[in-house]
């Protein structure tokens, strides 16, 4: 089987910045695939890297899509490095739409919410609340610890009865400030005065802080989730082999390989997340169906809470402008 190949790369400017440990981010940047077979079946891709996450950066995937030719077969595609894990999903998952056999799993989950860094959380989660949002994501590590978790203490006070705030680092703690994170949340959340619920904390410490990590998941009742820790499915090898039976964060787009993705998740039964890389519809419909085929029985909610930072209305047609 041949396939016709062809490529867009794309802009898109966040409604609002992201703002998290890492920096601003104002504008994502990505490659929008398009593969045909001699029937005329056409199968969409996306490649939507996050280079400071652990995928290759963007001009590297610019650089694979430009050097292949404009027919490719299912060995090239199956034969992209690991080195390339965002371009692994990309084309993959265009691929997959061309089998006669594909079945597209119903998904209907519940999403978390990404909220704003910062003291405009105190407002901004009543707009996710009444977009109906019950798990909201707030980013720390942004602002001094101090000031932080003095806005978690009023943050907590302000949710409705039953809401679940995950806290992400992004890798950004010490250990000190993670230990203090973790104590006011095991404090916070055995309160006989507060509702809401600090579900988990994402990625504390730094990759290369596996081991402690490790440690701190056996030291405190508040759950931690790896995230930059199992960005590709290399790493989330790595760290089930390691011994962590915690949360995984996986963000597909990034992951690499959805059909060896499909084997770990499927051989190991691990209490996964599946998240957001602020991908257009084309790569989020694919994560998501990852996400329906893999995610366990009692799912929590996805990291796909993520549509208020574009301009959803006019996605389809901004997609369509592209070719």
């Amino acid at each position: 089987m041949r396939c016709q190949f062809d490529f867009r790369p794309y802009r898109r400017k966040f409604l609002r910045a992201v703002i998290t440990s890492h920096g601003i981010w104002d504008t994502r940047e990505g490659i929008i695939l398009r593969l045909s077979d001699e029937t005329g079946k056409i199968g969409w891709g996306e490649i939507a890297p996050i280079s400071w996450f652990g995928s290759e950066t963007l001009e590297q995937a610019l650089t694979f899509c430009q050097q292949l030719p404009k027919e490719i077969t299912p060995k090239i595609i199956f034969s992209i490095p690991d080195t390339l894990p965002a371009s692994q999903f990309g084309f993959e998952s265009a691929f997959e739409q061309l089998s006669p056999n594909r079945i597209n799993s119903a998904f209907c989950f519940a999403c978390s919410g990404l909220l704003p860094a910062g003291e405009s959380v105190l407002e901004a989660w009543q707009s996710l609340w009444h977009q109906g949002y019950s798990t909201m994501k707030w980013k720390i590590g942004v602002y001094p610890t101090d000031l932080e978790l003095e806005i978690l203490r009023l943050l907590v006070q302000k949710l409705p009865a039953s809401t679940k705030l995950r806290l992400d680092a992004n890798g950004k703690l010490s250990y000190k400030q993670a230990q203090l994170w973790l104590a006011t949340c095991d404090e916070l959340n055995t309160s006989q005065e507060l509702t809401a619920e600090v579900e988990f904390m994402e990625q504390p410490l730094a990759v290369e802080e596996f081991a402690a990590m490790l440690e701190l998941s056996g030291l405190y009742q508040t759950a931690i989730a790896l995230d930059e820790s199992v960005a590709t499915l290399k790493q989330l090898e790595n760290c089930f082999q390691q011994g962590w039976r915690g949360i995984f964060i996986i963000k597909p787009a990034i992951a690499g390989s959805p059909f060896y993705l499909r084997q770990f998740c499927r051989q190991h039964n691990i209490d996964a997340v599946f998240s957001s890389v602020f991908e257009t519809d084309i790569g989020r419909k694919a994560a998501l169906q990852l996400a329906a085929e893999l995610s366990p029985a009692n799912p929590r909610a996805l990291g796909f809470g993520v549509n208020h930072y574009f301009d959803a209305d006019n996605e389809s047609a901004w997609l369509e402008n592209l070719w």
